[in-house]
């Protein structure tokens, strides 16, 4: 058995950028500390959530950087590195590492694609470059690149492959990756609405968007269904489905972006092509929080 990088919900965290379009180092700071002080259990840099796509490779490298600096051995530091071109995603695996993350979140190779064999190809020679756990990403809505549940079983193989978040919002898929892999591999939710579905299916967690938020009250879902409160859990999961209905109205991370101005914590910018929320959606959003507990 691989010992798990982390158990409970780690955060997807944002980028906030200047109202100039720079990265705006304190304030990502200011929200790292934020999490960690509401018990956030890993931070994930560079996601989906974080703008990677649109980061200038030196801005990626420094956040990275920044953020595992910032953390200092805190909680677990997971960098995104994840891409389309082989030998770059080696690159910047190994760069990550060299600078003290304590994993990667690699997600499939998109556009381009590949297939299950190519897959395998892929993560293998990314695995094989690096010294630190890492963490598949399935998330066939946006790569056009489904991992099958009997791929994972021959990519869970590798000693450094050692999870998967599965974003592809198939509970069925969930289940026969456990089938398929066992303890071989552990298994994180990538969708904030599948937490306790995913964790009743031997699940270590969520990474999730929803903790850039509630970091305090996503940790308790977790924290609460493995410590045998299922109950509390449940109803915890089902309390947020508005607000996570509203995170994800428009595309991540167009309205958790939104979310973070209005609590105080970042200038709305957002890099194109991702563009500002129609006012229908951000007053969806607005008062999908304010039921949720938030105040602004």
């Amino acid at each position: 058995m691989k010992k798990p990088v982390f158990t409970g919900a780690a955060v997807a965290i944002i980028t906030p950028f200047k109202s100039t379009g720079e990265v705006n180092y304190e304030e990502f700071g200011r929200i790292i500390d934020y999490q960690i002080a509401h018990h956030t259990d890993a931070i994930i840099v560079c996601g989906t959530t974080g703008e990677s796509s649109t980061l200038t490779d030196e801005e990626h490298k420094e956040l990275i950087r920044y953020c595992v600096e910032k953390v200092a051995g805190r909680v677990p530091v997971i960098a995104g590195t994840g891409s389309n071109d082989t030998d770059y995603a080696i690159s910047l695996s190994k760069y990550a590492c060299e600078v003290g993350a304590d994993a990667l979140l690699q997600v499939t190779p998109y556009y381009n694609k590949t297939t299950q064999r190519g897959l395998v190809k892929h993560f293998f020679a990314v695995a094989d470059a690096v010294d630190k756990p890492i963490i598949l990403y399935n998330v066939p809505s946006r790569t056009g690149v489904n991992i099958k549940p009997e791929t994972c079983a021959e990519l869970a193989k590798h000693e450094r492959i050692c999870a998967i978040k599965e974003a592809s919002g198939s509970i069925s898929a969930v289940a026969e990756i456990r089938y398929h892999c066992g303890d071989a591999l552990d298994v994180y939710s990538g969708n904030d609405d599948q937490i306790v579905p995913i964790l009743s299916l031997g699940g270590k967690g969520v990474i999730s968007v929803l903790s850039n938020l509630l970091p305090a009250e996503t940790h308790k879902i977790c924290a609460d269904f493995f410590a045998g409160n299922v109950k509390e859990a449940a109803d915890a999961q089902i309390k947020y489905l508005p607000l996570i209905g509203s995170l994800f109205c428009e595309v991540n991370p167009i309205p958790v972006k939104e979310a973070m101005h209005l609590l105080g914590f970042c200038d709305r910018e957002i890099r194109l092509p991702l563009c500002e929320m129609e006012d229908k959606n951000l007053e969806r959003l607005a008062n999908d929080m304010r039921n949720a507990g938030l105040s602004f």
